[in-house]
């Protein structure tokens, strides 16, 4: 198993389609037996899930993520944990114990783009991806 945490200075990365690292845990035995940080070479948004795909990342672990690249990830076969903060180690290990505090409706972006009732788009009373989503 390979989970991948968008990843910046330890934290997890909150928009999915401007990360620009990645940190990627090789999981054997329900363990973290090894980990290294990979750039993304400058791709962003529908590139990140071919980036993911290529280093055989099976799970992501991300803030916030536009539902485009949600479709991306899931036609990729990679189970998306959307929604979180903290620390990347700290996430997958929360993940990994079955602890892990996600958001299984997460659909902002962060690109100002309003989101009209009806939209399919559901927020919790936290907000989603790390910033709130403005009564709608």
């Amino acid at each position: 198993m390979k989970i991948a945490a968008t990843y910046e200075n330890g934290q997890i990365f909150q928009h999915f389609g401007r990360t620009e690292q990645f940190k990627v845990y090789e999981i054997t035995d329900g363990r973290v037996t090894a980990s290294e940080v990979v750039g993304t070479n400058g791709s962003g948004h529908g590139a990140l899930s071919g980036v993911l795909q290529a280093l055989g990342v099976d799970t992501l672990i991300c803030g916030g993520i536009g539902g485009g690249a949600q479709q991306a990830l899931a036609a990729a076969g990679i189970r998306l944990y959307g929604g979180v903060s903290g620390e990347a180690d700290a996430a997958v290990e929360a993940l990994l114990a079955g602890r892990l505090a996600f958001d299984p409706a997460v659909q902002c972006d962060h690109h100002g783009h309003g989101h009209a009732a009806g939209e399919g788009h559901a927020c919790g009373s936290e907000g989603c991806g790390g910033h709130t989503c403005g009564g709608h």
